[in-house]
């Protein structure tokens, strides 16, 4: 054992070190990426904050309303939103983000510009776009008619200094800027450039840049320091987080935030533009507005973009492939609002936890004695990096899930390998010696436990099962030695895999006898229905190739098996040198007289009433009456099973038992008759001739029901 755990520990050493390879490459990330995408959508829920930012989305209804009523081709006229700014102001909306870009002038001339700029003016907290690129028509200086955003960050040069490969992502050389009509009456300006992950999916967001030196927040970021009080805005940049305005905002190595998205699109209430400007045109003229009340705006964060599919403001994000860019935005609002921030969990931690798992696993596997303690071993550790990763998210945490899966595997496979090296040639000798004698499961007991390899048994509850073929000693007189073998063989084979197939445990051959049995050595609930299962299918693949064996023997070969359910000692018996997994009482004896009753009755399967109960009615059958075996002095009832469960009870059933309780009455004549009617019934034609007999005797004539049998 102590070499196992060694064996175990390497391997789980040896895993981390795979794992950290993976890293390097790049797999573990591409496997994270979806994982981490599927607990932001599993995990997903609003926020206190989320009814604080609402939408307004310029939506593919918006487009038609204004081509049909308003006569508006794309784009529209800038005056138009100027329209949505007056309501959203009318009814006190808190800040409005704007998440579309006017860096060219008006097709409807500069009065259009001014119109908007105005309305950018009397709302007051107007967040405008900026685009930071790299394009040499853009600026790459800050324009004199753009005020800089009022906020500066402190400890900002020594961050840069210290993450040189962030620099080419955080400070930008060019920048797109509003048209100036538009840029100076604005709050504040913020840039709406963000960059997905490698591929392609936006889960982080840079929640400031630089360009020329001053602060450009992103929209979302924007939006939020809008809202908050001139004194509040006071920023501090630490290695792994940005404080400003009473929040700590948690940062990654490259400065992004983690987006903790609330739901589908829809999750913050949206309102489409033309019901906004058709509002504030009505209002203006008199008329009923669309949104009667707009107090849903009062108070709130407002993020007015495109969501209509031609206008291309879509994005993939881990909630859907197609999620309008605004609502992105809101998300990052919506997380500054509530301060429920994402962290990455610390790396030291990460690999920690990895190593600790692959080291569990290695040892687990490497010790497991058997195929179900590795499967049970492997079912227990290979979620648990799963379910660690929603733990973590609960709790405010992202913690990797591929590269701690993956230990766990490399580690259990190393393990088994350990396992197959230590045991498993050892294990492959003691099946290959047995396998001939002993069923499958004896043999795995047996590796499990070598002490089981000693004389004794045990008292269990079996169903005990035994056949042997009508008239084998002639058939046996008529063929040579080579054919009777294959015989054998043939017929051995095909019933013996039935049995194996329904769990049962093969006891031994005596000539063409089988003997089997079930619940030993693994417990069987439902032993009882497995044996007649077996018995039932046993005289069905004998019916099938019924034909070629009378080709091949002169003769129709049929089966009688008996099955009894009782206590008995089971377990290895013999001598101290030799010995067999077999059984012994007297639910076996009664099971092996039951086999033998069949020649009485002219019936090939007989179930005792200890076995038939136990099936609860699982299968089609009759009941065949009640005997006496001999050796034994009280008289047991017996029954048929005649189908497979879910099969239908035929007529000819019913028509037996009716008879069969003619009997009990007394009623010779009337059973006799009843009996005759099932025509070649063997069954039926004894019971036939012996209330016959019976009938003909006369009113003395007196039978209790029972056939006492005088033979084995």
């Amino acid at each position: 054992m102590n070499k196992k755990i060694a064996y175990g520990l390497l391997a789980g050493v040896l895993a981390t070190a795979c794992v950290g390879i993976l890293g390097r490459t790049g797999l573990a990330g591409r496997w994270d990426n979806p994982m981490s995408d599927w607990r932001a959508r599993l995990l997903a829920k609003p926020s206190p904050a989320t009814d604080q930012v609402k939408l307004v989305l310029l939506d593919q209804y918006s487009l038609d309303w204004a081509s049909q009523n308003m006569g508006w081709s794309w784009p529209w006229p800038r005056e138009a939103y100027g329209a949505l700014l007056d309501f959203l102001k009318r009814n006190g909306a808190k800040t409005a983000v704007f998440d579309v870009l006017y860096t060219e002038p008006s097709a409807f001339g500069v009065a259009d510009d001014e119109a908007l700029g105005e309305a950018a003016g009397r709302f007051g907290n107007f967040v405008g776009a900026v685009f930071l690129g790299r394009t040499t028509e853009q600026a790459i200086v800050w324009p004199d008619f753009a005020k800089p955003n009022p906020i500066r960050i402190d400890g900002l040069e020594a961050w840069l200094t210290a993450h040189p490969e962030t620099v080419p992502e955080i400070v930008a050389e060019r920048a797109a800027f509003p048209v100036p009509e538009l840029t100076r009456p604005a709050a504040w300006l913020a840039n709406v450039r963000e960059v997905p992950d490698g591929d392609g999916v936006f889960r982080r967001a840079v929640p400031f840049r630089v360009f020329d030196g001053r602060i450009l927040p992103s929209l979302g970021f924007a939006g939020w320091l809008a809202g908050l009080d001139a004194g509040e805005i006071q920023a501090k940049l630490e290695p792994r987080a940005l404080v400003v305005g009473g929040q700590r905002i948690p940062l990654d190595e490259s400065g992004r935030m983690i987006l903790k998205f609330r739901g589908k699109s829809g999750t913050h209430q949206a309102f489409n533009a033309a019901e906004v400007i058709q509002s504030e045109l009505q209002l203006l003229a008199g008329g009923q507005p669309p949104i009667e009340d707009g107090s849903a705006f009062t108070g709130k964060h407002v993020v007015f973009g495109f969501s209509a599919p031609g206008l291309k403001d879509l994005r993939s994000t881990p909630i859907a492939p197609d999620y309008p860019g605004p609502e992105v935005y809101a998300t990052m609002l919506d997380n500054l609002l509530a301060g429920d921030f994402l962290r990455d969990a610390p790396v030291a931690a990460v690999w920690a936890w990895v190593l600790l798992l692959a080291l569990a696993a290695g040892i687990v596997a490497a010790s497991a004695r058997n195929g179900w303690q590795s499967g049970l071993a492997a079912l227990g550790l290979i979620p648990l990096p799963t379910l660690a990763g929603l733990a973590a998210w609960q709790a405010g945490m992202v913690l990797p899930v591929a590269g701690a899966s993956a230990g766990v595997v490399i580690a259990l496979l190393g393990g088994a390998v350990v396992n197959f090296v230590l045991e498993g040639r050892q294990k492959m000798f003691i099946k290959g010696a047995f396998k001939h004698y002993l069923s499958a499961d004896v043999i795995e007991q047996i590796m499990r436990d070598p002490n089981s390899l000693k004389l004794g048994g045990e008292r269990r509850e079996l169903t005990i099962f035994f056949s042997d073929l009508q008239g084998f000693s002639t058939i046996s007189e008529r063929l040579g030695p080579e054919d009777l073998t294959r015989l054998l063989n043939d017929y051995l084979s095909d019933m013996t895999d039935i049995i194996l197939e329904e769990g049962g445990t093969l006891d031994k051959y005596e000539g063409d006898a089988i003997i089997a049995f079930w619940n030993a050595p693994l417990a069987q609930p439902d032993h009882a229905v497995r044996a007649v299962r077996a018995a039932v299918r046993c005289q069905r693949k004998l019916a099938e190739r019924r034909a070629e064996f009378e080709q091949r023997t002169g003769a129709v070969l049929k089966m009688r098996i008996g099955l009894n359910t009782g206590a008995v000692v089971v377990g290895n018996m013999g001598s101290s040198n030799r010995f067999d997994y077999t059984v012994l009482g007297d639910a076996a004896n009664l099971a092996s007289r039951l086999e033998g009753a069949n020649k009485a009755l002219g019936t090939f399967l007989m179930i005792a009433e200890s076995t038939w109960t136990q099936t609860d009615g699982a299968f089609p059958g009759r009941e065949l009456g009640q005997l006496t075996v001999v050796g034994r002095k009280a008289p047991v009832r017996v029954y048929e099973a005649t189908g497979l469960e879910g099969e239908a009870v035929g007529p000819e059933i019913t028509a037996f038992a009716a008879a069969l309780a003619r009997v009990r009455a007394g009623r010779w004549a009337e059973a006799a008759e009843a009996f005759e009617q099932l025509g070649d019934d063997a069954a039926a034609k004894t019971y036939a001739a012996k209330c016959r007999a019976l009938a003909a005797a006369g009113s003395g004539a007196t039978w209790d029901g029972i056939w006492n049998l005088t033979e084995k």
